[in-house]
C-alpha cells in the first residue's frame, strides 16, 4: 500500500456514474481534484452528474455505454487514457440486483447478474492494469456488498456474484501489489441508491426494510479510505454489525431473517 495518497491531479475511470454511490463518488472525487471519465447506460444522467460537479477542480467526462460489452470496455479504457493522458484510478461502482426464489428465476437472470456485478469489473480491471501500472499512486476500487459475506434468502444470484467479487479481490490483491497498484474493496450495507427501482427480476420483499446509509456519506468514506491507502472498508454501523455477525455468529443473521419473514405482512 502507498500510504497517504494525494488525490488532486489523479486521473480515473468510474463506472455507475449515473446514480447512487457511483454518482456520489464521482462528485466527491471531482471535489478532491480528480479528473474522471464516468460511465453508465444513461447519457442524460451522466451529463447531470458532470453538471453537479462543474464547480469543482476535477473534471467529469461522460461516456455512456454497456459495460457488459467487451468492445465498450476496451473503448472506454482507450478513450479515458487519450482524454486524460493516462490512468491512476479505476472505480467499479456499477451494479444490479435480482430478487425472488432461485427456482422461479432463469439462467438469463443469473448470467446478467454475474455479467454486471462480477465479469464487468473483473475484465475492466484486467484491461486497466497496464495503464494503472504506469500511473501515479495507482489504485482500483471495487464495490462489494455485505451479502458477499453472508447471503440472504431470495438474493441467490446477487449474493453469489458479490461473494465472487470478494474472493476475486482477495486473490488478485497480491498481484496488483506486485505491480504497485492498491486495491480497495468497499463492502456496502443498505445504501441510498436506485437498486430497488431497477431490479432485473422480482420485487423488494416485505421483510426487507431499514434506513439506508446516504450515498454521499458512503462516498465520503470510500474517498477517505482511498486517500489513506486502506484495503477494505465497511461504511456505516449496519455494514460493520452485519460483517461482525457474519464472521462470529452467522446463525444470528439467519434467525433474524426467519423472524422478520414470519412477521412481515403478506402482499
Amino acid at each position: 500500500m502507498v500510504g497517504r495518497r494525494q488525490l488532486a491531479g489523479l486521473r480515473g475511470l468510474l463506472t455507475g456514474g449515473s446514480s447512487g454511490v457511483g454518482r456520489a463518488l464521482a462528485i466527491a472525487l471531482a471535489a478532491e481534484g480528480v479528473d474522471l471519465v464516468i460511465t453508465g447506460r444513461r447519457h442524460q444522467r451522466l451529463l447531470e452528474t458532470a453538471a453537479a460537479a462543474s464547480e469543482f477542480a476535477g473534471r467529469l467526462v461522460p461516456l455512456a455505454g454497456d459495460l457488459t460489452d467487451d468492445d465498450f470496455r476496451r473503448q472506454v479504457v482507450g478513450d479515458t487514457c487519450r482524454e486524460l493522458g493516462g490512468l491512476d484510478l479505476m472505480i467499479a461502482a456499477a451494479g444490479a440486483g435480482a430478487i425472488g426464489p432461485f427456482a422461479e428465476s432463469s439462467p438469463e437472470v443469473l448470467r446478467q447478474i454475474f455479467e454486471i456485478n462480477f465479469f464487468a469489473p473483473a475484465e475492466l480491471l484486467r484491461l486497466c492494469l497496464p495503464e494503472l501500472s504506469r500511473g501515479r499512486m495507482p489504485a482500483a476500487v471495487i464495490v462489494g456488498s455485505i451479502l458477499g459475506l453472508h447471503p440472504l434468502p431470495l438474493h441467490a444470484e446477487y449474493s453469489a456474484a458479490k461473494a465472487a467479487v470478494h474472493s476475486f479481490a482477495a486473490a488478485v490483491r497480491p498481484e496488483l501489489t506486485d505491480r504497485g497498484v492498491d486495491l480497495l474493496l468497499a463492502v456496502l450495507g443498505p445504501t441510498e441508491s436506485e437498486f430497488w427501482d431497477h431490479l432485473l427480476s422480482g420485487n423488494r420483499p416485505n421483510w426487507s426494510a431499514g434506513r439506508p446509509l446516504s450515498a454521499t456519506v458512503t462516498a465520503a468514506a470510500i474517498v477517505r479510505a482511498l486517500a489513506t491507502g486502506r484495503a477494505s472498508i465497511r461504511p456505516g454501523w449496519r455494514a460493520k454489525a452485519f460483517a461482525s455477525l457474519a464472521r462470529l455468529c452467522p446463525a444470528a443473521i439467519d434467525w433474524a431473517v426467519r423472524r422478520k419473514r414470519r412477521v412481515a405482512p403478506r402482499s
